[in-house]
């Protein structure tokens, strides 16, 4: 297969001839020097464009449009571009009415720098690193406290998030707790609780509903937020997946009576394995998954017995965990395969915390709005990127069976 042959504007080669007769080029940094240097001639000549256009005449011009407004001569200013620092000339007029749009009055920086920041900011990278990358590619210096203010420019956008409307049904629903530092009043640290909670729309798509702050995780806190999420537009949910937070679920079936609350079976065998020397390992997890992976509610109520029988007399500790919680199990069986393969973990919003993680590693948070911006920003920038337009797999295989139980077909049919 012949090579696609690559097409250049004509422009560009002409200023690629121009720099090779004027310029002595030896290496990458003497074209990335020479480049530079025609920034600032650039944005003249399309400042000069625009004075002409404002006025009605050109500067060269025999002809004065009837006007009292005339060029007033030129003010020095060093702009910021992708290239590095350059000082330009901008034209004046007489009566100061010329808004230049190229490079705006008042406006120093023209590389867009703010985006990039934020974007850097969204990956977990230190002010201080910001700083000293933005000096290594664009050679000029970007305090700490100007990249703070970039980041606080979008608190207005985080507020408007997690205040926004929300879709009036989701399907599923997980909520778990990242625990983040947090300095206090007094100076010190403290651990805090940052709840989050991951939905699945009709259309099978996630969507983080919000993230709420607190010291811990309790009963009251978590009405809060479903009452929260209600005001927000939130009319029903039909599963919703936890790993045994307290309080969640007497939380959450005050404000949505008809929510089915899953244990996550795969935080059970956690807790559970802790019971369990290493040697015996491999054969506990097989004997859980005898009854939490059986094909019908009769196998599982039978192979929980035998394992019950085995394991209690010498780890009762692990058997407990499961007796505690085998309505959970059992519950999984009143559902189809395809819904149950869905609301038996919490790995979806795990999978998030693992993302937010990633961006706390910097150690401590001057205060909770911190926090807000930097997940924030991971959600929105990263996140979203990974799932746009993606749903969960075998989606419509788990909406029709969801349009088909006897609890979720009518809750379903009003939103379709």
């Amino acid at each position: 297969m012949a090579k696609k042959e690559i097409k250049r504007h004509p422009a560009a080669n002409a200023i690629a001839d121009l720099i090779l007769q004027n310029y002595e080029i030896n290496n990458a940094k003497d074209i990335h020097e020479a480049i530079k240097d025609a920034f600032g001639p650039l944005f003249e000549k399309m400042l000069d464009a625009e004075m002409d256009a404002h006025l009605g005449y050109s500067k060269s011009s025999p002809e004065i449009k009837d006007t009292d407004n005339r060029r007033n001569g030129y003010t020095e200013k060093t702009i910021r571009t992708s290239m590095g620092e350059t000082t330009i000339k901008t034209p004046r007029d007489r009566n100061g009415s010329f808004e230049p749009v190229i490079v705006p009055k008042r406006t120093k920086d023209v590389t867009d720098v703010e985006n990039k920041v934020l974007s850097m900011y969204a990956r977990g990278m230190s002010q201080r690193d910001i700083s000293a990358t933005i000096e290594d590619l664009y050679g000029f210096t970007l305090s700490q406290d100007k990249i703070s203010s970039i980041t606080d420019s979008i608190l207005d956008d985080v507020h408007q998030w997690q205040n926004r409307p929300l879709k009036p049904l989701y399907t599923f629903v997980f909520v778990d707790c990242i625990y983040v530092k947090i300095k206090n009043d007094r100076g010190t640290v403290d651990n805090n609780a940052i709840y989050v909670l991951l939905g699945v729309d009709l259309e099978g798509k996630k969507e983080v509903l919000g993230l709420y702050g607190g010291d811990t995780e309790s009963k009251s806190r978590w009405l809060q937020i479903f009452d929260e999420i209600k005001a927000r537009g939130v009319e029903d949910i039909l599963f919703l997946s936890m790993d045994g937070v307290s309080g969640l679920e007497e939380g959450v079936k005050l404000i949505y009576p008809q929510t089915v609350v899953q244990r996550c079976i795969v935080h059970l065998i956690r807790n559970s394995v802790k019971y369990i020397p290493s040697k015996y390992l491999k054969d506990f997890c097989k004997d859980c998954k005898s009854f939490y992976g059986a094909v019908s509610l009769e196998a599982c109520d039978k192979a929980f017995e035998l394992f019950k029988d085995k394991w209690k007399d010498s780890y009762p500790g692990a058997v407990k965990v499961w007796d505690n919680n085998f309505n959970h199990v059992r519950q999984l069986y009143s559902y189809p395969s395809a819904v149950r393969r869905i609301m038996y973990t919490t790995n979806a919003i795990e999978s998030v915390n693992s993302s937010l993680r990633k961006v706390t590693k910097k150690g401590m948070f001057e205060n909770q709005n911190a926090v807000f911006k930097i997940f924030y920003l991971r959600i929105t920038r990263e996140l979203a990127k990974k799932w746009d337009g993606s749903k969960l797999t075998n989606w419509p295989l788990v909406l029709n069976q969801l349009s088909i139980l006897d609890e979720t077909c009518d809750r379903i049919t009003k939103y379709l």
